[in-house]
């Protein structure tokens, strides 16, 4: 590509009384000295970094993807990013379309050599705690099978006597599991289960043809 690179400027701050001034100064600086020309500035005010969809990222991002940015330029990158996984996340799309990241505060400049093993390091980072959970995940299943703990969902609890009444009323399955907002695999089990039990009088009959 020849003449200055395209750079999307991105800050954010998390309250409205915030002003996204002292960052904004910075990266126009920042891109004068390195003789980018910037074609957007794109912010998000009074809007938590946690947040999955914000109004300014979600535009940048929508820039990148149509091909209009060579360079992401933010000021500290947990103002882009909620997370490390994010990060690393965002970067690798951004390396598959040829788009540099620079944050202005933190080591990240993958314009630079130093700068792209700082990625890698990052990168290694998110695996690591990717790792972490999930081996603390494992161990939380098993201490709790070692106490007895049942695990999955909890069996879904029904009022019999509603069910039985229901049956009596000439409901048919599926009317019942309706009513009663469970599956019709449950209604069919729990009637089976009551034709099969030689305890009641009322379902003598085990063959008895349930109704779809």
């Amino acid at each position: 590509m020849t003449g200055p690179l395209r750079v999307g400027i991105y800050a954010r701050v998390s309250t409205c009384e915030q002003s996204l001034d002292p960052q904004l100064h910075e990266l126009r600086d920042l891109a004068d000295r390195r003789g980018w020309r910037v074609i957007g500035e794109f912010t998000d005010l009074g809007i938590s970094g946690t947040r999955d969809r914000r109004p300014g990222l979600d535009k940048l991002l929508k820039e990148t993807h149509r091909g209009g940015i060579d360079v992401v330029l933010v000021w500290k990158f947990d103002r882009f990013a909620r997370s490390v996984r994010h990060l690393v996340t965002a970067l690798d799309d951004f390396r598959a379309r040829g788009i540099d990241f620079v944050s202005a505060s933190d080591a990240v400049d993958t314009t630079t050599p130093g700068g792209r093993f700082m990625f890698q390091v990052l990168g290694a980072v998110a695996e690591l705690e990717r790792e972490l959970i999930r081996e603390r995940t494992i161990a939380g299943l098993a201490a709790a099978r070692r106490k007895g703990r049942l695990l999955g969902r909890k069996p879904a609890r029904m009022d019999e006597d509603l069910l039985l009444d229901l049956r009596a009323q000439g409901c048919s399955v599926r009317e019942i599991a309706a009513r009663m907002g469970v599956s019709k695999s449950l209604v069919a089990k729990r009637l089976d289960a009551v034709h099969k039990s030689p305890s009641d009088p009322g379902h003598a009959n085990p063959k008895e043809r349930l109704l779809p």
